[in-house]
């Protein structure tokens, strides 16, 4: 039988969001132990697996070099050997050398344990806070709206290839839907509430990896599979 299609209100959404939820039951993401892990981790996820980036951390955090100073002063070659398990490991040395310079631009930059609870960022307002990441060389929306949202709490809906996957393939945008427009959709449709938020992408992500898959997609096992021709107007 067909669902109802639903409005503006968010309803579908939130539908969505239950069941998957219910499925998978809570995330519990971002996995870090600090903000500052989280805005390292989210520069070496760029274009590769989560398990890549795992690989990486623990590397850094073995080495005793999970800091802001100590990746700072580490030598570049010794930082691109590092983050070679993620992949890219020279951008994103690169990468991450240019955040670290935005973030010890910031008032505050050397005040420990601050620096590693991104403390200096938090007296910022979110828009305004988005686009100084977003003019540092590397860090793009996505990359952008995972530090706002997973290391500082704020209500930034974060798009990547899994949401636009799942959103085109129950006719909820199209597959070429531009970052901002896709990010518009859910924030437009969705109380500002970074909780929320959060887990909404993180299952996403869980659904993305185990169901809806690039190729041969498992519909029929997928918490979603009776809301394929679920659509919101």
């Amino acid at each position: 039988m067909k669902r109802a299609r639903a409005g503006g209100s968010g309803a579908a959404l939130l539908a969505f969001y239950q069941a998957m939820l219910a499925h998978f039951g809570p995330s519990a993401w971002w996995p870090a132990d600090s903000p500052f892990e989280i805005a390292v981790g989210a520069v070496l996820t760029q274009n590769t697996a989560w398990r890549n980036v795992e690989k990486a951390i623990a590397g850094l955090r073995e080495r005793g070099v999970l800091k802001p100073e100590a990746l700072y002063s580490m030598p570049v070659r010794d930082l691109e050997d590092l983050l070679r398990p993620a992949g890219f490991f020279r951008l994103k040395a690169g990468r991450l050398r240019a955040l670290l310079e935005y973030f010890r631009s910031c008032p505050g930059w050397d005040e420990p344990p601050g620096n590693l609870r991104l403390d200096f960022l938090r007296g910022k307002e979110g828009p305004a806070l988005r686009e100084e990441l977003l003019s540092v060389r590397g860090i793009g929306p996505e990359t952008a709206d995972c530090l706002l949202l997973y290391a500082l709490g704020l209500p930034f809906f974060v798009i990547d290839a899994y949401t636009l996957r799942l959103c085109a393939r129950h006719g909820l945008l199209p597959p070429d839907t531009p970052y901002g427009e896709a990010q518009e959709f859910f924030m437009d449709r969705l109380e500002a509430d970074a909780e929320l938020y959060n887990e909404f992408h993180a299952l996403i992500v869980r659904t993305g990896n185990n169901y809806c898959k690039k190729s041969k997609p498992l519909c029929s096992e997928c918490p979603l599979g009776s809301f394929l021709d679920y659509a919101v107007e």
